[in-house]
């Protein structure tokens, strides 16, 4: 049997990891700023993190939603004291697309309505309505086509007081800031907006956090910048620190009822444990506040570099917007500088690294992307 061949893949096979780096087969060691899509918050192999899943995983792997799960209770405890929503209620899942899913869901139950407005260069993933929320026809089948979803201009107040006017809106959905779209980050006066239209016309605040939230942009979640609470919080990549977790933080004005949402795998015994691990993590190491403070000098280091068009984001979610004449950066910063970054088509770099990277972690990428900017002309 083969693989479905959908990947596009470097040649490049990573075979262990610690705190900010990773080895190849050849022990060729690489600075990774990417973390595989924002999924490595607290650096590879932590610690905390092996011992809490090494404990766990001698005790019980896995029991079904059957049953009383205590590390739920305990998930949801601290989930709540660290993000600052104590009064909020948790449902966990297992991938950022099956969050986004449930929260439309959910939004669906409470109103009773069907349409949704998401947003030009929007992500939320590959599933049913997930993928229908998502800006991207080339991965849009024809079975996942709905009319219930109105695109509109991102940070385009007046077309959203318009779709609130034309249509009876179950929810709104937003990445606080845009990943695949290109580290897009939604003004304050926008999400302000939405709280306020949704507030009006009894319509579902949807927070899409699964790559901006977590502490990545300093804050939990990179909404709360904008001074508002949304009704749900959907969460995965950076939740559990490479083990598949993902959940959904919902307002106390929704209730519960059996059997309206369920996973087989979601919140089982090994997740619990690794995501209790980041949050002890991010909370003991002050890694929200890390954010911060090496997000600021990046982007103050990155404003004096030469060419690049516009630098984007909010603590460790940068974008870097380079000209056409620049777009082989990305890849001789990993094969000829040994350093991983993403990237948002066209050209712009995305750096999602771990909380927990250094002054010194943040001088080495820097002082790459010095050597390749200079390394081409552009013209003025």
């Amino acid at each position: 049997m083969n693989l479905f061949d959908v990947y596009p893949l470097n040649d490049i096979t990573i075979v262990k990891g610690q705190g900010s780096y990773v080895w190849d087969d050849s022990n060729q060691k690489y600075l990774d700023l990417y973390g595989g899509h924002a999924v490595i918050s607290i650096g590879h192999t932590h610690p905390r993190y092996v011992k809490r899943l090494e404990d766990q995983l001698h005790q019980l792997g896995f029991y079904s939603n059957s049953i009383k799960i205590p590390l739920q209770v305990q998930l949801a405890e601290k989930l709540g004291k660290v993000s600052g929503k104590q009064d909020y209620q948790l449902f966990l899942c297992n991938s950022g697309a099956e969050a986004n899913e449930n929260a439309l869901k959910l939004a669906s139950f409470y109103n009773g309505r069907k349409k949704i407005i998401a947003f030009k260069k929007a992500f939320h993933g590959r599933t049913s309505l997930a993928v229908a929320v998502t800006d991207n026809p080339n991965i849009v089948a024809p079975v996942n086509e709905t009319d219930n979803v109105i695109f509109l201009p991102f940070n385009d107040e007046q077309a959203l007081e318009q779709a609130f006017t034309e249509h009876e809106i179950s929810s709104v959905i937003i990445e606080g800031i845009q990943g695949v779209g290109g580290i897009n980050v939604a003004s304050h006066t926008f999400l302000q907006t939405i709280r306020r239209l949704c507030n009006q016309h009894n319509a579902v605040f949807i927070a899409d956090s699964v790559q901006c939230g977590y502490g990545r942009s300093g804050l939990f979640y990179s909404h709360d910048h904008s001074g508002v609470d949304a009704d749900i919080y959907t969460m995965a990549k950076g939740m559990g620190n490479g083990f598949p977790v993902a959940g959904i933080s919902i307002a106390p004005k929704f209730h519960a009822k059996h059997y309206m949402l369920g996973t087989t795998f979601g919140g089982n015994h090994l997740a619990c444990a690794a995501a209790l691990a980041v949050l002890e993590v991010i909370e003991e190491d002050g890694l929200m506040e890390n954010a911060a403070t090496i997000g600021d000098y990046l982007f103050e280091e990155l404003k004096g570099l030469p060419h690049i068009r516009e630098v984007r984001g909010k603590g460790l979610m940068i974008g870097i917007d380079l000209p056409e004449e620049l777009k082989s950066v990305k890849k001789n910063l990993l094969f000829k500088h040994k350093i991983f970054t993403g990237e948002a088509k066209p050209n712009v770099i995305r750096l999602l690294p771990a909380l927990n990277i250094t002054k010194t972690e943040a001088n080495i990428f820097l002082e790459a992307l010095q050597k390749e900017l200079h390394s081409v002309e552009v013209p003025a």
